[in-house]
């Protein structure tokens, strides 16, 4: 596989990571808007833990719900 190849497949798979993250983020901001706002402002003084873990759980979530449907 050559350079370019290797290149353009490692930019699709950081692209399809910060777009789950992204669609996580905005799901918890509509779903959870107090728990998001918390999780905001924890990370606004340098924690950013729990909005790592309100994503996290946001994204377990929606996996365990398309589990369900397979």
């Amino acid at each position: 596989m050559s350079f370019a190849r290797w290149s353009l497949s490692l930019v699709a798979v950081v692209g399809m990571v910060a777009l789950t993250v992204a669609g996580a983020t905005i799901w918890l901001v509509l779903t959870n808007p107090v728990e998001a706002v918390n999780a905001g402002s924890s990370a606004a003084h340098g924690d950013v833990s729990p909005l790592m873990q309100a994503i996290g759980s946001v994204l377990v979530e929606a996996l365990r719900g398309i589990a369900k449907y397979l």
